[in-house]
Formats: structure tokens, sequence, C-alpha cells
């Protein structure tokens, strides 16, 4: 199988200006298919600090982009988001899902990109250390291997992502789909299958999970809210962020990843 290296303004800067709406659009119905799932199990509230981030820049005739996060009794920290310039070969979306501290399944995480070609992740993060606690490993990620290495073996125009940052290559779990792609019918069809599947399964999760006690919930819910900031402001594709809207507006799109700026209580 072969390898991306490359960052992602480096990818975008060296593919010829590509018109990447159609694409764009289908990640779009994508989330929005996933996100209806989720809506229908969950009672989540639209946190008031993202309303003014519904809709910014000037799309299609120039960069823009939406966020829009969610919280409610069980989820901590749901995003639902896209930010670039589609119109010239840049679409970076999220759905991103981080439970409350009283179960202890992993969170969810989806993203779609093009840059001009086609880009997913598609993970499972951990709540606890794989390597020390055996069953949350059997329990969550065990059943997944075979599905992760028939993804690996059956589509070899696949091409598996190594983020060119150290702390990026460390948050993802052993399961984690990240490859970029031809954005073409059967791949952007393998994409739609594994996330569909991915979600079904990890809101049985959320149905058969065991309740955290009180007193243990207190240091999960700092563990979550340490991961998720210290992944949104690592990422190294905020870089376009600052690229298409400055450094203070991709700041404040970053504090609406891991909820900087929040308005509602955290989930207890």
């Amino acid at each position: 199988m072969a390898e991306t290296l490359k960052a992602v303004q480096d990818m975008t800067d060296a593919a010829p200006v590509t018109d990447v709406t159609e694409t764009f659009h289908q990640w779009q119905e994508l989330l929005a298919e996933l996100k209806k799932k989720i809506d229908a199990r969950f009672r989540l509230t639209r946190d008031p600090s993202t309303l003014t981030l519904d809709a910014y820049g000037n799309p299609p005739d120039s960069p823009g982009g939406s966020l829009a996060a969610y919280s409610g009794p069980e989820v901590d920290w749901m995003v639902h988001s896209w930010l670039g310039n589609p119109t010239r070969g840049f679409a970076n979306l999220h759905l991103t899902v981080w439970l409350g501290p009283q179960v202890r399944v992993p969170h969810l995480a989806v993203a779609l990109l093009c840059w001009p070609g086609g880009w997913f992740y598609l993970d499972s993060v951990p709540r606890a250390h794989l390597l020390a606690d055996g069953p949350y490993y059997d329990r969550y990620y065990a059943p997944l291997d075979a599905e992760w290495l028939e993804v690996r073996e059956r589509h070899p125009r696949l091409e598996w992502f190594t983020s060119r940052a150290g702390f990026i290559r460390a948050s993802l779990s052993p399961t984690a789909h990240c490859y970029s792609l031809p954005r073409d019918e059967e791949h952007i069809g393998l994409v739609r299958r594994l996330t569909h599947a991915h979600v079904d399964r990890w809101l049985g999760w959320v149905d058969a999970a065991e309740t955290v006690p009180e007193d243990e919930r207190p240091a999960l819910a700092a563990a979550d809210l340490a991961t998720r900031r210290n992944i949104a402001e690592r990422d190294p594709a905020n870089v376009m962020g600052v690229r298409y809207f400055g450094q203070e507006t991709t700041d404040r799109l970053v504090r609406g990843l891991w909820g900087g700026d929040r308005a509602l209580p955290r989930p207890r």
C-alpha cells in the first residue's frame, strides 16, 4: 500500500486548481446522514458560543465555513463543521462526538477532506490506556481488527496518511482509518459504508455501556477535555484556517472545536 507523507497545505499548493464542489456536497450529505442518526439518539442543544459561526466567509466565491457545537446530558461536545474553498480545491469537514463522563465508550471522530484529492479519517478515540486496560481494548478495538485489515488488503488505491506531526500520529487508535483516496464512486461508497457501519456500532456501544461511578467521573472529564483541546490546537491543518481567515478567526474556530468559549455546562 502506498503512503501519503505530505502536509495538507503542501498537497493543496502542489495540485492544479480544481473545483471539488461535487465531492464536497457528497461529503456534506454523508455527514448530515450520520448526524441524523446521532440526533435521534441523544438530546442535544446548540451551544450559543457557536451561533455566530453558523456561516462565515463568502462561499462559493471565496473561502468560508460553518461550525456548530452541541452539548447534552450524555454528550460533552459535538461538532459539525466545515471549512474551505471548494471551488479552488480544498474542503475540510468534521463530525465529532465527545461523550460525557457517565460512560467510558470511545469518542466518535469523522473527518472528510478534499485537497483536491479525497481523504478520510474515522476513529474511536480511546478513553483508557489501551496497553494497560486489556478488557477495554478487547471490547472496543479487537472486534474491528478484521475490518481494518480487510480495508488495507482489498483496496490498493487507498494511500495510508502519515501525519508529519508526531502528536497527531500518536492520537490515532490501532483501528483508525486514515487514508488519501480517489474521489470516485467506488471510494466515496467505501467511505459511506464504513462510516455508517461505525456510527451504528458506536451507538450500540453507548446503549450497552455500564455507568461510570460518580467519584471517577471528574478525572475522566478532565482527561477528555485535555485530549480534545490538544488535538484541536495541535492540528497542522489549522494553517489553512490562518491562510483563509487570519489568526484571530482561526483561534476562535479552534476554540469552537474543543469548547473553549462554551456557554452550556458540561455533563456530569
